[in-house]
């Protein structure tokens, strides 16, 4: 679990219904990680395009996310280059 820092509740997790409302932690949920990962991987091999990709997370999860919140994501991430 993580804490919840913005409003925005990021792909990947939902509101923990655990803690009360003044304290929210964010609970993984291990779909969405696992189908944002194979498709994290199809973009750095150029097998598809980021909307392309979108539209597969939201087929597969049913959660949207944005192309632009999907290049975002690849972009945080530490490249294979630079290690």
């Amino acid at each position: 679990m993580r804490r919840k820092l913005s409003s925005t509740i990021p792909f990947g997790y939902k509101v923990s219904d655990e803690e009360p409302a003044s304290c929210s932690w964010l609970e993984e949920i291990p779909e969405q990680l696992e189908a944002l990962e194979d498709i994290k991987e199809l973009l750095r091999l150029k097998a598809l395009s980021l909307r392309e990709g979108s539209l597969w997370l939201e087929h597969r999860t049913g959660r949207k996310l944005s192309h632009q919140g999907l290049k975002k994501m690849l972009d945080m991430e530490p490249s294979e280059e630079t290690s």
